[in-house]
């Protein structure tokens, strides 16, 4: 799946290609990473080498400082804390915004605990958009139905998806789940929708910490020659979850 993680983990060494989206005038930095918090854009805060993430969201962005919302996981807080370089991956109008911070802090920000790290030197703003990608429900799970090599079908969940791919996590050990790895016939029965049958393959993994503490794998899958008419598909579940997550929203 294209995605977040796909980007180098600096934001100013390494970048090839992608340098001529670095944003370094403090001036812009500041109105981007704004422009992410007024859109309460949820932040992606990957550390320990990529192998452990959170998720949190910008309460404060000051022309030396930005506040982030703290975890609600005390062990991973205790571990982003002791760590060094953070890797920030946002969103601004759905192009992807990349930041890292030399590491965090906590502090008190309006009577509750919080991040705080220095305003980045450097943000990195793709020019380009990809493919929107949305979370699915947590109450009722999307299912993608994997054929086995060895025969047989396993059920994972489905924690995003997009027109390019999905995010799966809690795969059960009987899938063997490599990068690169190409699995034909996989089924995705889209509630009211309609039901997808596709290739995928694995993208990229990494380990995420869950609020109960327990590490689980999750990986990123692209899917591969997508039909056009199943596309379609796709995009009508993508803007029936995004109407009903406005209406939520609203509502409260």
């Amino acid at each position: 799946m294209e995605n977040q993680s796909k980007f180098p983990q600096n934001a100013d060494a390494g970048l090839g290609d992608y340098s001529k989206y670095l944003i370094h005038s403090k001036t812009e930095i500041v109105f981007v990473l704004r422009a992410v918090m007024q859109k309460t854009e949820l932040v992606t805060a990957y550390f320990n080498h990529g192998k452990d993430f959170f998720l949190t969201s910008i309460l404060e962005v000051e022309p030396d400082h930005v506040i982030l919302d703290y975890g609600s996981n005390d062990a991973l807080n205790r571990k982003v804390l002791a760590s060094g370089k953070v890797v920030f991956l946002t969103s601004q109008d759905r192009v992807r915004v990349q930041f890292t911070a030399p590491g965090v802090e906590k502090v008190t920000y309006g009577q509750r605990d919080a991040f705080k790290i220095a305003l980045p030197e450097a943000v990195l703003k793709l020019q380009r958009r990809e493919y929107y990608r949305i979370s699915t429900p947590i109450t009722t799970p999307l299912q993608c139905e994997v054929p086995l090599p060895q025969g047989g079908r396993v059920e994972v969940s489905i924690v995003d998806i997009s027109v390019g791919g999905i995010g799966i996590i809690g795969y059960p050990p009987e899938l063997d789940v490599q990068v690169g790895a190409t699995y034909p016939g996989c089924r995705i029965d889209l509630p009211e929708i309609g039901t997808i049958v596709a290739t995928l393959q694995v993208r990229n993994m990494l380990d995420v910490t869950m609020k109960s503490g327990q590490v689980s794998k999750r990986s990123g899958c692209q899917f591969l020659d997508l039909p056009s008419n199943m596309q379609v598909l796709l995009q009508r579940y993508i803007i029936k979850l995004e109407r009903e997550r406005r209406a939520k929203l609203a509502d409260g």
